[in-house]
């Protein structure tokens, strides 16, 4: 049975395999009273391969600030809740943030269950140092981005950054500048989907792969540390 005590729980939900879920999330997700997804017809194919049947509401970066105080409301009211994305734990570059602290300063208790995200397995699987490590999650688009490069570039620890597939090539090559074309990346993709793939070299050489090999599917960047 879940947690009396706990209003809201957070749910990763696979990034890909569909049987990357736990136990424990599945039957979290069958107890609650509602759950709030990033985008509800994703999270609607996962709940019907699972069977749970349960009140599915949109809670994306769009609406999220108009959207807490009523889920306020209702926890107020003595509902429970589960937040999921559509794919891997809520908050880590996705939608969380702003509820969990809205729950939290209202009293309520929270817990995120552990489960799937892409960062750790793309970090394993470069085979750079991973006892310390920074995730920078995605640079910003314009302003600050090239001044975010720059620090990063003096980085000691492991550097992690998550890129979509059309900009991959573009901030590839934004980053030699500062990096050097000889440092050493990693570069992940389709984690744990029929089609995952990590190609390992130095950032001169993933450009030439990938200009020569359109990217497809989610992408992990993974940047040795000086």
């Amino acid at each position: 049975m879940i947690d009396r005590n706990i209003q809201l729980y957070l749910v990763p939900t696979p990034i890909g395999n569909l049987e990357d879920i736990t136990l424990r999330a599945i039957r979290v997700l069958g107890e609650v009273d509602f759950i709030l997804a990033e985008d509800t017809r994703t999270s609607q194919v996962l709940l019907n391969h699972l069977g749970i049947k349960k009140p599915l509401y949109p809670h994306h970066k769009f609406n999220e600030h108009k959207a807490v105080q009523g889920i306020i409301s209702r926890l107020n009211g003595g509902e429970k809740a589960a937040m999921i994305s559509d794919a891997g734990t809520p908050g880590i570059s996705d939608p969380g943030f702003l509820l969990v602290r809205a729950c939290l300063e209202a009293g309520f208790e929270v817990e995120c269950l552990p489960g799937a995200t892409a960062l750790i397995p793309a970090l394993i699987n470069s085979g750079f140092p991973c006892d310390r490590f920074v995730f920078e999650g995605f640079l910003p688009l314009k302003k600050g981005k090239q001044t975010r490069i720059r620090e990063l570039s003096i980085e000691p620890r492991t550097i992690i950054l998550y890129e979509s597939p059309m900009r991959l090539v573009k901030t590839l090559g934004q980053l030699v500048p500062e990096f050097g074309g000889g440092r050493r990346t990693s570069v992940s993709r389709e984690l744990t989907k029929m089609h995952e793939e990590t190609i390992r070299g130095t950032l001169d050489e993933l450009i030439v792969h990938f200009t020569e090999t359109a990217p497809r599917g989610e992408i992990v960047i993974v940047i040795e540390g000086v």
